[in-house]
């Protein structure tokens, strides 16, 4: 999946075609004051709407990492939600129309948005809570 030379390391077509073929996209998208923490990092993750119950398995992971923690939004019969049944698009359809038009999140798909004091922190948090997933 990488090769390592005394030049550096990169990723291989085989690593390349690896990451091609997971269902976790990152997306830049500000949820401004409905994240905690300085910074924040989404990745939209494809099929997992179901998986979710209420989002604090996902919080929980991102605070376990050393983040803030993590906000997660689904999609359930066209409306967004924030787990288990906080209406986005009738709370903040500021925040809706935004996911909506900087994303291609279809049914059943999740945002889950990882915030911490450094873009580091977010980064991760947001990525161990997808992976969590799978």
């Amino acid at each position: 999946m990488i090769s390592v030379h005394q030049t550096g390391i990169t990723i291989t077509r085989s690593g390349l075609g690896f990451l091609a073929e997971l269902p976790i996209k990152v997306v830049d998208i500000d949820l401004g004051d409905a994240v905690v923490g300085k910074h924040q990092q989404a990745v939209l993750v494809y099929g997992v709407g179901g998986k979710i119950e209420n989002g604090m398995q996902q919080r929980d992971v991102g605070i376990r990492v050393g983040a803030c923690g993590c906000t997660t939004v689904v999609m359930r019969d066209d409306v967004l939600l924030i787990p288990p049944d906080w209406n986005l698009d009738e709370e903040r359809p500021d925040i809706a129309d935004r996911i909506r038009s900087t994303t291609d999140m279809g049914p059943n798909d999740a945002i889950i948005v990882g915030s911490g004091q450094d873009i580091h922190t977010a980064i991760n948090a947001a990525l161990m809570a997808a992976f969590q997933l799978f």
